[in-house]
């Protein structure tokens, strides 16, 4: 504007918005005289008032608790009596065997949307799958960025504590029998950082209508949602001997079939494979097989001085 603009000369819009307008009386709820610019402005052009949506809030969802109870001690020295891996123990040539498997399984998991669930199982009892299931977790648990959960679903015979050593106590069962009971409060936290331990629980004559329940689902997603990173184990009933494994097959992304070299007959591992249910990828595991001499040769190499 110049100096002969008559805003100008009538002091400016703030000046003499100040003493028109009364804003302590504007405060105490009087409304205050009109204030008449129209020889001062042009003309406002209409105003159009935009629709607002209104803000919601989603809630956040629901993550999976993290273990809480007391550390337990895993027994090292049983699990060499028995065979097992050792955790941080020498690379051997077995567990250079469920190194090679659980890269194959977590590259399948990454292809799958139904939760990082894998269920070990076999046709028959004896074929190794509860030998191959804590192999397998305690392979898993080696990896920095992983959670291993494994979980003791051979209610018959349950097993999984005691190979490694740990006490007993409440588990899966008991969860789907009892509301009251909270399934994260069942579980064993281990001395190896990534890998707890969810025991059978009670013994039960109605185990697979309790794991065909809506329940069972429900704990499932407790045990797992919102946590991409933990990997939950089933060790089962053998499939041709009990059903709760075939009912478990619905809830997990990758049934791995046990089969025992020179034992498994091939009939019975057709039955076994038609009673895994659900859309899991079904995944055959060889144990007790012997290679040649002139095939792999694992863990001598790391034998060899450098």
């Amino acid at each position: 504007m110049n100096e002969h603009s008559p805003i100008k000369a009538a002091g400016s819009l703030i000046e003499r918005a100040g003493n028109l307008y009364d804003f302590s009386a504007a405060l105490k709820g009087r409304a205050a005289p009109a204030l008449d610019v129209s020889a001062d402005l042009p003309p406002a052009p209409p105003v159009i008032p935009e629709a607002v949506a209104p803000i919601s809030f989603a809630p956040a969802a629901p993550v999976a608790p993290a273990w809480t109870g007391p550390a337990q001690m895993v027994d090292r020295a049983k699990l060499v009596e028995a065979g097992y891996i050792l955790p941080d123990g020498p690379v051997t040539a077995l567990g250079e065997e469920f190194r090679l498997l659980k890269r194959e399984l977590m590259a399948r998991l990454a292809e799958q949307d139904r939760g990082n669930r894998i269920l070990v199982c076999s046709a028959h009892s004896g074929e190794g799958k509860t030998f191959c299931a804590v192999n397998l977790a305690l392979s898993l648990a080696a990896e920095k960025e992983r959670d291993v959960l494994l979980v003791d679903a051979d209610f018959g015979k349950p097993g999984i504590p005691a190979a490694l050593g740990l006490p007993d106590g409440p588990g899966l069962m008991d969860a789907l029998a009892d509301r009251q009971v909270a399934i994260e409060d069942c579980v064993i936290r281990t001395d190896i950082p990534s890998l707890a331990i969810l025991p059978a629980g009670q013994r039960s004559n109605n185990d697979t209508e309790y794991l065909s329940s809506a329940r069972t689902v429900a704990l499932l997603d407790r045990l797992t949602m919102g946590r991409p990173e933990r990997i939950v184990i089933f060790d089962s009933p053998p499939l041709l001997a009990a059903s709760p494994a075939s009912f478990l097959a619905g809830h997990v992304a990758i049934a791995l079939l046990v089969v025992r070299a020179d034992v498994t007959g091939e009939s019975a591992l057709r039955d076994a494979a038609g009673m895994l249910k659900g859309e899991a990828q079904i995944q055959l595991l060889l144990n007790g097989v012997q290679f040649s001499s002139s095939g792999r040769r694992f863990g001598t190499y790391y034998q060899k001085g450098k």
